[in-house]
């Protein structure tokens, strides 16, 4: 436990010292390679998530993937967090200052396709390292889950190993700048 907190501690430090527009240009890279990506060209539904000031950005994606397919955000709801659709309109700060949707329109762990995934890090092969709440674990480990499952990182996040435990989820793959 001890070990995965200094990861994170590390990494937030590497991460504040990225400026905005380095990260800008990470987030662009990072969507401009999902966009060609197999999973992206064939999902109806892809859930994302309204990032923070330390998560690869999402603002831009968001909107313009909502344009053309199904985009569903996370809320968290205790110590569960479930998807519900966007909507520009329907959006307030959530738990820990998050943007979350505030609609009633629930997405069933069935219907996403494609999920992008945030971390403090990864490792190539997709081991994920969180913020410590477990929710992204538990989501992607509920029954009828069966989406492709991408990471996105700044490079900085990116180490050759981290630790495992298991009931941590890994991704089927990371895409960093």
């Amino acid at each position: 436990m001890e070990q995965k907190k200094e990861i994170r501690r590390e990494v937030r430090q590497r991460i504040k010292a990225l400026d905005e527009a380095e990260k800008l240009s990470s987030a662009r890279q990072i969507f401009a390679a999902i966009e060609r990506d197999d999973a992206f060209v064939k999902a109806r539904c892809i859930a994302l998530y309204a990032s923070l000031a330390d998560e690869v950005p999402t603002a831009e994606v968001i909107e313009r993937w909502s344009g053309e397919r199904r985009v569903v955000l996370p809320r968290v709801e205790g110590d569960v967090m479930r998807f519900y659709d966007y909507s520009p309109e329907q959006m307030t700060a959530g738990y820990s200052g998050i943007a979350e949707p505030t609609g009633e329109v629930e997405c069933p762990p069935c219907d996403i396709d494609l999920i992008i995934v945030p971390a403090r890090a990864f490792t190539i092969s997709g081991v994920r390292l969180g913020r410590g709440g477990g929710f992204y674990d538990k989501y992607m480990s509920l029954d009828g889950f069966l989406a492709e499952k991408i990471g996105v990182a700044f490079a900085c996040q990116i180490f050759e190993e981290l630790p495992l435990d298991a009931h941590d989820v890994t991704v089927d793959k990371v895409v960093n700048f």
